[in-house]
């Protein structure tokens, strides 16, 4: 696939917090229309959405979903039953969530170390296709540190994924935002970008992103992890 061809027509995005809005004002900036979803009346975060991402269209989000060719997902991950489901029916859908235990408490249907967060939400969104991505760095790194590819020290994100298709996709979008893109494997890699793995939060090159990822087998999250699905055998 080359490089027009992997490019995103209509960005959605859905979740209108700090890190949705950060997303919308780079993908605007990069030249992407956008439609942006919030929890509520569209009309509540149209001034906002116009101040930070000029040009991004608020909407409801069964509409960002139906109209967008690929979406975004920056909701709190415990919100993501709320999701319209039929309106995402074979869209690449890029999960951007996290499971906050200290915000969202002790769940065992997100915080089971046997799976990931992105194949919970795979599991609810089963005709469409999800990719991990723009998870692991805070809504300032990605507002403060997005630069044009080929800038030395750029910083980079993570993507996990199934589809080779869709992966490239999002590398592009990645690339266009201003982060160079590495991909670290199928979705279940996914498990070495979420809050507790070493790579979680962080704002550094490929070259320093791709050595954390290195070490999560021998770190003490990817220890916890491998126990417990070594339980599961």
């Amino acid at each position: 696939m080359d490089g027009d061809q992997a490019k995103i027509g209509v960005l959605g995005i859905i979740g209108a917090g700090r890190v949705g809005l950060v997303l919308a004002k780079l993908a605007r900036a990069a030249g992407y229309d956008v439609l942006i979803a919030g929890s509520g009346d569209p009309a509540r975060i149209a001034g906002t959405v116009e101040a930070v991402a000029p040009g991004a269209v608020a909407g409801a989000a069964s509409v960002v979903a139906r109209d967008a060719d690929a979406v975004v997902l920056a909701l709190p991950l415990p919100q993501h039953r709320t999701l319209p489901v039929e309106a995402l029916r074979g869209k690449l859908v890029i999960d951007a969530m996290n499971y906050w235990w200290e915000v969202d408490g002790l769940r065992s249907d997100l915080g089971d170390l046997r799976t990931t967060t992105s194949e919970t939400v795979q599991a609810l969104l089963t005709e469409s296709r999800v990719v991990k991505a723009f998870n692991h760095m805070g809504y300032r790194d990605l507002d403060e540190e997005a630069r044009p590819a080929g800038t030395p020290g750029r910083k980079a994100i993570a993507i996990a994924g199934n589809d080779a298709r869709d992966v490239a996709r999002v590398t592009r979008l990645v690339d266009d935002l201003g982060f160079d893109p590495v991909v670290v494997g199928p979705l279940p890699a996914g498990i070495m970008l979420e809050p507790g793995a070493e790579a979680f939060g962080a704002d550094v090159d490929a070259a320093e992103l791709r050595a954390m990822l290195e070490r999560f087998p021998t770190s003490q999250r990817g220890i916890m992890v491998a126990r417990a699905r070594a339980r599961e055998v």
